[in-house]
């Protein structure tokens, strides 16, 4: 009852407060995303079992569910890590009141298993345990499936918080999952492990024994007792240990930035801004993981023939780094904008430093795609290309339309599940970055052809990177426009 009161008050809390109102139209945007994305999974369960059963395996829709489980939930259990919020609650007002510590640290520990999202998983598991599970098996049977997912997700969340906590999400603990899950493939590859056998057996025990399900629950409990182990020695903020990794890694070998003047002093303070908070180490990571979306349509025989489709595709990852950071470009400095507005850095040089920051993006972007320069030199080329149109076009688009933009965000906090900086802008930002190569294309290859489009778009990149001094000098005075309005707009939290 205790907790049940404590999160009622979290809850009104959340509510009450100016920015649940203020950001109203983007809550109910985020909900109408919300069901669509639950019909759609709703969709998917629906025709998951359907489309197992049309596959040339002797195994039956659960089997192979089975099999395939593990790699499931390593997935998850990596998006996690990188993705899921820590939970935290102010917990000074409670310390003073005749409260237990261990009420709080339970609570703590399972207000994020009542997080609507993990049971988003339902809209899939439901549909797909009553048409495929129940026509082989049982109602018993569906039933223990149901209840282990539902564990594992549990058993994935108190994992995750309890990872994040003690070792932190920094660029180590990323290239150690990065190893970990390359090693798993190549051991699948060589065919010297085959974790896909080793997941069937062991969720065919779970879900068919009637005691199974001892070990998704003792794999919960320990999970939630390790978490407890942990604020048993970390009770007190004081004794967190914050990671400094960007820091470590980057301080001492970014000295010769101040070599170029205002503009790379400006540029190594935004370097140690993206290491040293998690919202940005969160985009960092999230940009990285999106670069492999080209895998999704490059290897499809169905797209690879269409020009216009692959050098949409090849913008969008390309510059995958440079939207996700550069749509909050400005916002970034949103609580320290009028010490910015008050040192003795001229607009010019502050939008200057931002201009280059995106366009090293798009360079790191386009280097770490090349891999797919063994796809097809094709794609090597319309990456040329894209990558001409993203610094020529979309880097201007973006400084210009980050101006309208007057809210602040937190630095602090992670990317997933927080809307904070987030307005209808935002939203026009995203599409006008990625429906203007799109509507450009359509409209000159309906006169011309793809290709002919392609060299169009990649000449108006090319002049926009000739012509960067007269551009820059448009953002600056669209920045004067919007100067103070966006000053007080940083200042009021709006």
């Amino acid at each position: 009852m205790l907790i049940l009161n404590i999160i009622l008050h979290e809850w009104k809390k959340s509510i009450r407060g100016q920015g649940f109102y203020k950001s109203l139209v983007v809550n109910i945007l985020l909900a109408i995303f919300a069901v669509s994305l639950a019909i759609v999974l709703l969709f998917i369960g629906y025709s998951l079992g359907g489309m197992l059963e049309r596959l040339d395996n002797p195994l039956t829709p659960l089997q192979l569910m089975n099999g395939a489980m593990l790699y499931l939930m390593f997935l998850d259990l990596t998006i996690r890590f990188f993705m899921q919020q820590l939970n935290s609650f102010n917990l000074v007002p409670y310390q003073t009141l005749p409260i237990k510590r261990s009420a709080l640290i339970n609570l703590i520990l399972l207000k994020p298993l009542i997080n609507p999202l993990n049971y988003f998983t339902f809209f899939i598991i439901i549909p797909f345990a009553i048409q495929s599970v129940m026509h082989y098996y049982s109602f018993a049977v569906a039933l223990q499936f149901v209840i282990c997912l539902v564990l594992g997700t549990w058993f994935n969340s108190l994992l995750t918080a309890f990872l994040k906590r003690k070792y932190g999400a920094d660029v180590l603990s990323f290239l150690f999952l990065f190893l970990l899950i390359a090693l798993i493939l190549w051991l699948e590859f060589k065919k010297h492990f085959s974790l896909f056998s080793l997941s069937l057996a062991v969720f065919k025990f779970i879900i068919f024994n009637p005691f199974g399900l001892l070990i998704p629950v003792s794999a919960v409990i320990l999970a939630f007792y390790l978490n407890k182990w942990f604020f048993t020695q970390n009770y007190y903020p004081e004794q967190f240990k914050e990671s400094h990794i960007g820091d470590k890694m980057f301080q001492s070998k970014l000295v010769f930035l101040n070599n170029f003047g205002a503009v790379g002093a400006l540029i190594s303070v935004y370097v140690k801004l993206i290491f040293r908070h998690k919202r940005t180490r969160s985009i960092l990571y999230m940009s990285v993981f999106f670069l492999s979306y080209g895998l999704v349509i490059y290897t499809n025989d169905l797209f690879y023939t269409n020009d216009g489709l692959l050098y949409l595709v090849s913008v969008f990852i390309t510059g995958m780094l440079t939207f996700m950071f550069g749509q909050w470009i400005i916002c970034w400095d949103g609580s320290h904008f009028d010490n910015i507005m008050t040192q003795n850095i001229s607009i010019r040089t502050y939008l200057n430093a931002n201009y280059i920051l995106l366009i090293i993006f798009d360079l790191i972007c386009f280097l770490l795609t090349t891999p797919y320069l063994f796809l097809g030199i094709r794609l090597f080329y319309l990456h040329i290309a894209a990558l001409i149109f993203n610094m020529g076009v979309n880097v201007y688009l973006l400084l210009l339309l980050s101006t309208l933009k007057n809210k602040s965000i937190e630095l602090s906090k992670a990317t997933t599940m927080n809307y904070q900086g987030t307005t209808y802008k935002s939203f026009l930002v995203v599409f006008s970055i990625l429906l203007l190569p799109l509507f450009l294309m359509i409209f000159i290859s309906r006169f011309t052809s793809v290709e002919v489009a392609i060299w169009i778009l990649t000449f108006f990149g090319l002049s926009g990177i000739f012509m960067r001094k007269q551009l820059i000098s448009i953002c600056v005075q669209q920045f004067y426009k919007r100067k103070y309005l966006m000053a007080r707009g940083f200042r009021e939290g709006e």
